[in-house]
């Protein structure tokens, strides 16, 4: 406008032959500075758009993963239609190299999935009829019927884009700060430029030399940097959580997630598998582990019980014949009795056993130092005299003790919470180095524990699975569900992991930090660019150093602080959990192993612990051999680190004074 006006002016006093005066309007004209500056934000939006695009790259890469048809079977014949209008309880095929559409279950021939786009997993899982598979999963092997539970659009890719994007969109705590600032930012520099126009045009300067400045004023500190500082980061950080299987669904949580200092645990099925099983088992008297085992597993088919299915399992899995049982009878609290191939059989704990008037004395002692290991001993008596001990334990997960190792180098407290004995508690404490450990709890003593701690003053996160799991979670500040536990417990989280990995919890509270560090990086530089940026732009050192700040050259900084905001979000593409090392050295390991040759040794004739030491004893001593020889099955567990001929194992066992029934 004020380049218009100086046109005319200019014309004005050409006409009236005053030269002077119309060389000074046309040496004050903008319309160059008007262009260049819609033009040099133009250039600097359009970047930033670029930059936020590739913010965006997970939730796109997710969206690409969808497959766009399947193949379904209808009227007893295959049908191609779009992955959109496969419905629940339609069948659909799964071969190699094909996409899932929709959740589903196997209810025909096995697959290998890869699952990886969605938890994470590098390797890629075996699939058999009953099991489950995710919607973007690909086949990477075999031929499946699967049925459809949920149509593409209530699928887990489905979900996983929602949550990813709601994150994005969601302000976190420390953007409302950013808010704040940018309300009283923008009042205070529009205020600077009025001064600075006024002060210029008092100190006797021209209205065109006062506007320039008060323009370079307003032009420079446009604070669109303050205001991409924050979701540029968190658009960044849940994108890549989600590449590691971490599904966390506010801006808030992500936020909360840094200052967390205590970590509670539930134990099972968080920091152990949640699926007892039976680990070993001892035999008295005339009774041997496989008889045992067998009257055993006949025993507890007709119970439900967790411990009845470990056993149960355990014998279909070794392939134990289980017989009819008759006059199956359930005591709550003690165990079960029951007929099996005529012989009454009674498996419990020790109430059982004293109420029945069966002698345990001489074990007891062999008992405890179990369960003092987390193990659950079952003893068992047939026809009312001792056979035996079943020893049941819920197994630790692999990668537990690594990540309380890795909560404990963050700085944080960890405490596992349980409704299980004090005993087994202690012992799984021991094993993992848990900090605090509270047993025999109830679900709705958890949440008050988390209060207690709040109460502390303590930033709490609980990891769990379970329905009992739903009300902690939402007590705590950061609640973060196992990803394969109860829709309820993962409704009631903050943060879920998809491959019910610790050590993504661990890597979510690393990520958390990263982010925040990142957005404070942000903020600070764009409030320092601005401080720094307005005094020169208001002619500050002018008198002083003849500084002056054209407002071309404040419209190029102020997009170039814009783009750096932004490019350093980016930096967060390059943040690494810490395992990747480790899982490379773990794949490394495991083809290893696989290329190792294994064979079992059936054996005759070995009758107590001294004989499983001398066959050992004489397979360990031939080069490249590792044996690990079993009483109970009377076999002997081979791994070749060469190629050793049979015949050269069956000659020192034979040697030896053992029979070899064969190999394989």
């Amino acid at each position: 406008i004020y380049s218009v006006y100086g046109t005319y002016r200019m014309a004005y006093f050409m006409g009236r032959g005053d030269l002077g005066s119309a060389h000074e309007y046309m040496m004050n004209l903008y319309y160059e500075s008007c262009g260049m500056i819609l033009t040099l934000i133009t250039v600097g939006k359009y970047l930033e758009a670029r930059s936020k695009d590739k913010t965006a790259n997970a939730v796109n890469k997710l969206v690409s993963l969808a497959p766009k048809t399947a193949v379904v079977i209808r009227d007893s014949e295959e049908v191609e239609v779009p992955a959109e209008n496969v419905m629940v309880g339609d069948v659909f095929l799964l071969k190699a190299g094909w996409s899932v559409p929709c959740d589903g279950v196997l209810i025909d021939g096995n697959c290998t999935v890869d699952q990886s786009a969605l938890t994470g997993e590098s390797i890629p899982v075996d699939k058999a009829v009953g099991d489950r598979v995710m919607s973007a999963s690909v086949s990477a092997g075999g031929f499946a019927k699967v049925r459809c539970e949920k149509q593409a659009k209530d699928s887990t890719l489905s979900q996983i884009i929602a949550l990813v994007e709601d994150a994005s969109a969601s302000k976190a705590p420390v953007a409302r700060l950013a808010d704040k600032i940018s309300a009283v930012f923008v009042p205070i520099v529009i205020t600077i430029a009025l001064i600075s126009l006024v002060v210029w045009l008092l100190l006797g300067y021209s209205f065109a030399f006062a506007l320039n400045m008060a323009i370079s004023v307003l032009v420079i500190s446009c604070p669109c940097s303050l205001g991409l500082a924050t979701p540029t980061a968190i658009m960044v950080g849940t994108g890549k959580a989600a590449q590691f299987g971490i599904l966390i669904k506010s801006a808030e949580s992500l936020e909360t997630a840094h200052s967390i200092d205590t970590v509670v645990l539930d134990k099972t099925g968080t920091c152990t598998e949640g699926k007892p099983e039976l680990i070993s088992a001892q035999a008295f008297g005339d009774f041997d582990v496989s008889e045992l085992k067998k009257l055993c597993g006949s025993a507890e088919s007709g119970s439900s019980h967790p411990l009845a299915k470990a056993v149960t399992g355990h014998c279909k899995t070794n392939g134990i014949e289980i017989s009819p049982a008759e006059s199956y009878t359930e005591t709550a609290g003690g165990g079960i009795s029951a007929v099996v191939e005529g012989r009454n059989v009674l498996i419990g704990n020790k109430r059982l056993m004293d109420n029945s008037g069966v002698d345990i004395s001489m074990v007891e002692e062999t008992a405890h130092a179990h369960a003092d290991n987390g193990e659950i001993p079952l003893y068992v008596a047939i026809d009312n005299k001792l056979a035996g001990i079943l020893f049941i334990a819920d197994k630790i997960k692999e990668t537990s003790a690594e990540a309380i190792e890795g909560f404990k180098k963050a700085g944080i407290e960890t405490v596992m919470l349980t409704g299980d004995n004090e005993k087994t508690a202690r012992a799984i404490q021991k094993k993992l180095g848990i900090s605090q450990v509270r047993s025999q709890l109830m679900p709705e003593d958890k949440a008050t524990i988390i209060k207690e701690l709040q109460e502390q003053g303590k930033k709490v996160a609980m990891i769990g699975d379970g329905i009992n799991d739903a009300p902690a979670l939402t007590t705590a500040d950061v609640g973060i569900a196992i990803g394969a536990g109860q829709d309820i417990a993962i409704e009631s989280a903050d943060i879920v992991l998809m491959k019910s990995d610790l050590n993504d919890a661990v890597t979510a509270v690393k990520l958390s930090r990263s982010v925040m560090k990142n957005i404070k990086e942000n903020l600070f530089w764009a409030l320092i660019y601005n401080s720094l940026g307005i005094p020169l732009a208001a002619g500050v050192f002018y008198g002083l150093l003849g500084w002056k700040l054209n407002p071309m050259f404040g419209a190029a900084a102020m997009s170039l602080s814009s783009v750096c905001v932004v490019t350093n979000a980016l930096r967060l593409n390059l943040f690494k959990s810490g395992r990747e090392n480790k899982a490379a050295k773990a794949e490394i390991n495991t083809k290893t192993e696989d290329e190792k040759m294994k064979k079992v040794m059936k054996i005759d004739g070995m009758m107590c612990s001294h004989c499983t030491g001398t066959v050992t004893k004489v397979l360990n001593a031939i080069d490249g051999v590792t044996a690990d020889v079993s009483l109970e099955d009377k076999c002997a567990y081979i791994t070749l680190d060469k190629d050793v001929a049979d015949e050269v194992l069956s000659k020192a066992v034979t040697d030896a004074g053992y029979k070899v029934k064969g190999i394989k």
